[in-house]
């Protein structure tokens, strides 16, 4: 049998940790940890507190001087159509077959010229027949002219009555009506085949076609459709206060896409139209040839506003509240600028700039871009856009 060691147990027993021996550790490492704080705050005592040094690099902007005015000069546009003053649709009186159509889209018209036409064939065999009707009922009323003559001398010879010369006269009035009543219905005929032929009204461009030979046409159906060329007017609607500045007979310019385009005002009708709240005013186009019918056409007039303030990019503003408007400027601070905001309300509006009123000064400098880099206080650079701009040109 194997004797077991009685001092194996005991150097086992020996190792396993303490109550005593933990606490020993827990003390150890409280000393070190408070000597690693002390360390650190003796070596942060010593350097000091991290304190900059250097002052931010201002920021480069650009800058316009202010311009105070007391008053500026408003441009203001108003917008029409050049218009043809008559606009026809031309058609036939009657129905019939379209025998022929002598023109088409686009081509130029003199007043009087054939158009188009039907087919009279119907119309011309009618008009025969009453003639036919016309010389019988003239040699009819031929023939009681010579009874009312025969009658007459033998009245005076006394073989017949009175009454019988009274007789052939009735008889010589009736053929003259039918002579008339004759010629009246030739005459119909021929307006139907004068009115079966479409004539230019007035000069004018064809500006449309909806019928071709051979189609059957309606009365009253329109055919074609003739702008007068030679006569264009512009009509304008205005405020009643800028209308009334106008004078009738004067030329205006009226600019279009093309160029600019003389004009008389004709008249101003002086009453406001209640959906538009304007006055039209209209306008006869000298050099028509320049301008086609349908083109837009603009007036523009000047006003003077009394009004003090200066001008500033519309990009230079920011909205504040109450319906106010603030800009940027770059003001003095020591010996370089800071940002800076007034507050300004607009009073108008022209394209990219707006005229602005505040309490801002004569030649201080307005930031014109950028306005989402900076906020107030910030240290900037101005540079002035005109006279970087005067230096490149020259």
């Amino acid at each position: 049998m194997t004797e077991t060691n009685p001092h194996i147990g005991d150097v086992s027993r020996d190792k396993r940790p303490t109550a005593i021996k933990g606490l020993i550790f827990m003390l150890i490492l409280v000393v070190v940890c408070v000597g690693l704080v002390l360390a650190a705050t003796r070596l942060r005592s010593e350097e000091g507190p991290k304190i900059a040094k250097a002052a931010p690099i201002p920021m480069t902007v650009q800058v316009a001087p202010v311009e105070l005015v007391t008053a500026f000069t408003l441009n203001e546009a108003y917008s029409g159509l050049a218009e043809a003053r008559r606009n026809s649709a031309l058609g036939f009186s009657t129905g019939g077959r379209i025998e022929s159509i002598a023109v088409d889209v686009g081509d130029r018209v003199q007043r009087g010229s054939i158009l188009a036409s039907l087919d009279t064939r119907g119309l011309r065999a009618q008009l025969a027949s009453a003639n036919a009707v016309v010389e019988e009922a003239r040699a009819a009323h031929s023939l009681a002219m010579s009874t009312v003559e025969r009658q007459r001398k033998l009245k005076m010879q006394g073989h017949v009555s009175q009454q019988a010369v009274d007789e052939a006269e009735a008889q010589a009035d009736t053929a003259l009506a039918r002579v008339e009543a004759a010629k009246a219905q030739a005459d119909i005929y021929r307006v139907q085949i004068d009115l079966s032929r479409i004539t230019a009204p007035f000069d004018g461009v064809v500006t449309s076609r909806m019928a071709d030979e051979g189609t059957i046409a309606g009365a009253g159906q329109p055919v074609l459709d003739l702008v007068e060329a030679g006569h264009l007017e512009a009509r304008i609607g205005l405020p009643a206060n800028s209308a009334a500045r106008l004078t009738p007979g004067e030329t205006y310019d009226l600019k279009t896409d093309v160029g600019t385009v003389e004009a008389i005002l004709r008249s101003v009708t002086g009453v406001i139209d209640p959906a538009q709240r304007t006055v039209a005013a209209v306008f006869e186009i000298e050099n028509k040839g320049q301008v086609a019918s349908g083109t837009v056409v603009r007036l523009t007039m000047q006003r003077d506003i009394d009004e003090p303030g200066f001008w500033v990019p519309v990009k230079s503003l920011s909205t504040a509240s109450r319906g106010l408007w603030s800009i940027y400027v770059a003001e003095p601070s020591g010996s370089g600028w800071k940002v800076a905001t007034r507050p300004v309300e607009m009073v108008h509006t022209d394209g990219d700039r707006a005229f602005v009123r505040g309490a801002v000064e004569e030649g201080e400098r307005v930031i014109t871009d950028g306005l989402q880099r900076i906020v107030p206080g910030l240290p900037v650079e101005p540079r002035d856009v005109h006279r970087a701009a005067a230096v490149n040109g020259g």
